[in-house]
């Protein structure tokens, strides 16, 4: 068994769902989603029950990848993966959210050595970037032809190729074309917070997507009403951003950590030196939820993250992104479930 796991069996396999399951295409109500981290190991379909608990009605299934910076090569299938970022888990993790009344989008997602996120990733020659582009194409057109056979109602092409999107504009154009030949749902594509205004190919794609870690706020613990009133203007932006291009707008990613000063940037702070903030985390959720969630420009969002063992994650002394067993999950739960009007 190869690492594509057999298309011709994973077309079988989708045509399996789509007979029992029938059309699942259709984006009818606001998209209340998780960022499910991919798990170690095999697991169940029980895992994600504390995602229904939550009032969410969709999950991001991310199949990572990694590249070298000054190689460019993109790895996946390599046996070294953990089981969710497999061809095999993300079909059982698609398996698995349908079976609990959530729809899926597959978001295949890139970890550089050495510098983590994709945005400042960039090459120095012509053929550097020919071999990055040949095998990033077939990282993505490898999950778009899955997405398409488990009829998966959304898939995101790239997260956060902050220089990579402005310097090979025309790749991006062609490897969307190249993708819709074999995948025949809602694409997007997960901008950085500081990048959405230069992606140059808003028009290919369905959804603008956006990942909203905007700084806010450089108080300790910013109030709601503190929050709503600087996230107004960003609205005003995106809310132009929606009406150009005629496009709503969704956060393929948002969320906050649980510590002292969560809504001023991440990246200005070292961790270590902050408070756990349990407050400022349920505040700062509570006011992006407020100022999005009943704008019609505004489809949804992918909440930042959430892990297969709900049980021994998060909690009380816990200063990372996910909510789980904190104040914030009862905030996202409760402002779920008043904005979920269908599964």
């Amino acid at each position: 068994m190869d690492k594509f796991f057999g298309l011709s069996g994973i077309i079988i396999i989708g045509a399996f769902f789509f007979l029992f399951y029938g059309e699942d295409k259709a984006i009818d109500s606001k998209i209340n989603g998780v960022s499910f981290v991919a798990p170690v190991r095999q697991v169940d379909a029980e895992v994600l029950v504390p995602i229904q608990e939550l009032n969410a009605n969709w999950v991001a299934v991310i199949p990572y990848s990694y590249i070298r910076p000054s190689v460019g090569r993109v790895n996946f299938g390599h046996g070294r993966q953990h089981w969710g970022e497999t061809v095999e888990g993300t079909i059982k993790t698609v398996e698995y959210a349908r079976q609990k009344g959530l729809k899926a989008m597959i978001k295949p997602h890139v970890w550089v050595i050495g510098q983590g996120w994709a945005g400042d990733f960039e090459l120095s020659t012509e053929q550097e970037w020919n071999t990055w582009e040949n095998s990033y194409k077939e990282y993505i057109m490898t999950f778009a032809k899955v997405a398409d056979s488990l009829n998966v109602p959304m898939f995101c092409i790239g997260t956060e190729f902050r220089k990579a999107v402005v310097k090979r504009s025309s790749y991006w154009k062609q490897l969307i074309s190249d993708v819709r030949k074999v995948y025949h749902g809602q694409l997007t594509y997960a901008a950085n917070w500081d990048n959405y205004q230069n992606v140059p190919f808003w028009n290919e794609v369905d959804y603008i997507g956006i990942d909203a870690y905007f700084p806010l706020s450089s108080e300790q613990t910013p109030t709601i009403e503190k929050l709503n009133a600087l996230w107004s203007p960003i609205k005003d932006d995106l809310k132009r951003l929606s009406t150009t291009f005629n496009k709503p707008i969704l956060f393929t990613e948002f969320g906050y950590e649980s510590k002292d000063f969560n809504t001023d940037g991440h990246w200005k702070y070292n961790s270590d030196t902050l408070n756990i903030n349990l407050e400022a985390q349920s505040t700062a959720y509570e006011a992006i939820l407020q100022s999005f969630w009943k704008e019609p420009w505004f489809t949804g969002g992918f909440l930042w993250k959430w892990h297969s063992n709900d049980k021994m994650v998060g909690g009380p002394n816990c200063k990372q992104y996910t909510p789980q067993n904190k104040p914030a999950e009862i905030t996202v739960r409760r402002y779920f479930k008043s904005t979920t009007l269908g599964k």
